[in-house]
């Protein structure tokens, strides 16, 4: 440890040929989480924080309430976009394979201020990702057994008894999440990895299931059903938001790099084939659902989504079977949620960059595992399942907020890549673990990389805007409508009032040197 404040701004370490897992050192850091997951361990820790079940089944109703069919076209658009800001996330993945990657990419590629946001932001969201994740269980849960509605008799997600019954749930699940993220990480792991099978498993089962039950062709979704009130373009806008929740979070097979054996090699293809596979899968259960559900017209696929069409298409026998394969990929989204949320905690505070930094970083020698930041993390996911009980409402406006704030931190990483790609200053030299070169985008890198940035602040700005149909369709609630807006800016006053503070107090210990630091 050393006490060195970090550089304004951090230089590119030296990558050295058989670095090894040991290549840690080159950051200035030593290993303290235990290096034990395989390039298996790494693809699950992408595919289940995007968890393709766990989102589609949450957000299938809310895409096909605002555009009807055509809300699957609004798919292959956010893969496409996703899948360059993926492409610019490997190639830091294997120059900078640290935890807490979002921070420590934006502060490599910029300043440490600027690069201290951006992990603050990500955080927070992530945080509220966990929140969002937990929710999800009332999707579900209530249409396996009613006795899962423990709170009142309408599991509708947005009715007061729902939107309670979905917070009860959603700390019950967090408590087994947190216990098992505390535990050890070869637990942790062996839990993910198991429900990652189990989760790949049943998506398949699912679209093959839903394929051979379709009612009608794919030129459905070529046409709205009446759904689209604000016109085929506004139809596209909002139905994406689908596609949007989805397709998040593959940056965390770069967050466990720590803890992967030759990360260098590892982390930027299971970055790649996470979120390709989930991209592939969750459209083809879209694709699925709209096919085989009994009518696009009575109303019910817009309220109960996925959960209405496998039960009612494919009997309650078979659909409650597969409805309980998606409970295990909410669990383990859950706890994948919260160990990528962890990382990020424990990354920032061994940099000192966060207060009770000290505890924070500490790892237990035993486990391997940063215990305080799970509890961290879990505490504050269940004081944000609180809202469900004020406000229905709020289970939307939570959901739509943590997928905002990580865009913007992602635009936080693909602006300054950007910048000093056109300044040069990026470099594709190295060589991973293997002595093979590392992951790049070559001459593409540019093209690449503007479109990865123009695509993700477009898709800031689409989700965040304030339509008061999406986010107070009620009416009468201003708060709720501004509910994206308020918090980040909440989020992001918060961070410049602790950002004040530390520069009153004494600088605190960081384990970056100046020379040392990327």
């Amino acid at each position: 440890m050393t006490t060195t404040a970090p550089s304004d701004v951090r230089p590119d370490p030296p990558h050295s040929p058989g670095a090894g897992d040991g290549s840690l050192a080159e950051f200035g850091y030593r290993q303290e989480l235990h290096r034990s997951l395989g390039r298996y361990a790494s693809f699950a820790a992408g595919f289940s924080f995007i968890s393709v079940l766990t989102t589609v089944f949450q957000f299938f109703a809310f895409g096909y309430a605002f555009g009807g069919p055509v809300f699957f076209w609004a798919w292959p658009v956010v893969l496409v976009g996703q899948l360059l800001v993926a492409a610019c996330f490997a190639e830091l993945a294997a120059r900078y394979p640290i935890s807490g990657a979002i921070y420590q990419w934006s502060s490599r590629l910029s300043t440490p201020s600027f690069g201290w946001f951006a992990g603050w932001i990500m955080v927070i969201g992530q945080i509220v990702v966990v929140a969002a994740a937990a929710l999800a269980l009332q999707m579900v849960l209530p249409a396996i057994w009613s006795g899962f509605q423990l709170i009142g008799t309408d599991p509708a997600p947005t009715s007061p008894d729902g939107a309670a019954n979905a917070a009860l749930l959603g700390v019950l699940l967090l408590a087994l999440t947190t216990f098992v993220n505390v535990v050890d990480n070869r637990v942790m792991s062996l839990v993910n990895r198991v429900g990652v099978t189990a989760e790949i498993i049943g998506a398949v089962l699912i679209v093959v299931l839903l394929l051979t039950h379709s009612e009608r062709t794919p030129s459905i979704t070529f046409h709205t059903e009446g759904a689209a009130q604000s016109g085929l373009f506004g139809a596209l806008l909002v139905g994406s938001f689908t596609a949007a929740y989805v397709m998040i979070g593959f940056d965390s097979a770069g967050e466990m790099s720590e803890e992967t054996h030759h990360p260098r090699r590892t982390a930027p293809r299971t970055i790649l084939t996470a979120l390709a596979a989930a991209g592939l899968l969750g459209g083809l259960i879209v694709l699925g659902g709209l096919l085989a559900a009994p009518s696009l017209t009575d109303g019910r696929l817009g309220v109960d989504g996925l959960s209405y069409v496998l039960t009612s298409s494919l009997g309650d026998g078979i659909g409650k079977v597969l409805l309980a394969d998606v409970v295990v990929a909410i669990t383990v989204a859950t706890l994948a949620i919260q160990t990528a949320a962890c990382r990020m905690l424990f990354s920032m505070a061994r940099d000192g960059q966060l207060p009770f930094s000290g505890r924070l970083a500490r790892v237990n020698p035993r486990t391997g595992m940063p215990s305080a930041p799970a509890l961290v993390v879990g505490v504050l996911a269940a004081a944000l399942l609180l809202l469900n009980f004020a406000s229905p409402d709020a289970f939307l406006a939570i959901g739509t907020t943590c997928i905002v704030m990580l865009y913007l931190a992602y635009a936080m990483v693909t602006g300054p890549l950007l910048v000093r790609r056109l300044r040069g200053r990026f470099s594709s030299a190295g060589t991973d673990e293997t002595g093979a070169r590392l992951f790049s985008l070559g001459r593409w890198g540019v093209p690449v990389n503007a479109l990865a940035l123009l695509y993700g602040l477009l898709m800031t700005v689409n989700l965040a805007w304030p339509r008061a149909a999406v986010y107070d369709p009620a009416g009468g609630h201003w708060y709720f409508q501004w509910f994206t807006v308020l918090f980040l800016g909440a989020t992001l006053a918060a961070g410049v009032a602790f950002r004040a503070y530390r520069r009153r107090s004494p600088a605190p210990a960081t384990a970056v040197p100046e020379t040392a630091a990327a």
